[in-house]
């Protein structure tokens, strides 16, 4: 192999290790601060939003998830569970992927948990990844932030929005949900 392509690759490697290992923890007032203002931004750009929070078994909610690619990529990022608009408990998020990708993206993710079906077999786990022990339909902006109303009517939705950065990946399919302990 050419030295440089292997000398690319090793500063990829560790740009995403860094990035796997995500933030240093919050506190669980800042979490519970940012969690709070990700579902007001949420409400106040999708119309359907108040009502979906409603009906919603519970709520987790990553105000900040840290994605990093080239080729391959990592992300992480800090989130709390909320039922009936109380923290019950918190989350890591971790996500590997491999394919067309690069660049570096913040991203506010949001995963509703429609039915409590579907809420007590994410809490029953330890580990729980997204497209193996759950499928996760995202929901999709239109124009003037219409939504596909079909995606809304599966048993876990989730929304991806604030994109800062430079990546596209519009998926959760992969990621991996840890409890955490938050002081």
């Amino acid at each position: 192999m050419p030295r440089r392509f292997v000398a690319r690759l090793t500063l990829v490697l560790a740009v995403i290790g860094c990035a796997c290992a995500g933030p240093a923890q919050a506190s669980k007032e800042s979490l519970d601060a940012s969690v709070k203002v990700a579902l007001e931004n949420l409400a106040a750009k999708i119309p359907v939003a108040p009502e979906l929070i409603q009906k919603a078994a519970g709520i987790l909610v990553f105000p900040q998830v840290y994605k990093v690619g080239f080729v391959f990529g990592g992300g992480a990022g800090e989130g709390a569970l909320q039922i009936h608009g109380q923290t019950v408990q918190y989350y890591r998020t971790t996500s590997l992927s491999y394919g067309f990708q690069i660049g570096v993206q913040w991203r506010t993710e949001i995963v509703m948990f429609m039915t409590q079906e579907a809420l007590d077999k994410f809490r029953a786990s330890n580990g729980w990844q997204a497209g193996i022990d759950g499928s996760i339909a995202i929901v999709t902006f239109g124009v003037g932030n219409s939504i596909d109303t079909d995606n809304i009517r599966e048993s876990i939705i989730g929304f991806i929005f604030d994109d800062k950065g430079l990546m596209f990946d519009l998926s959760l399919k992969g990621n991996k949900y840890w409890r955490i302990d938050v002081h």
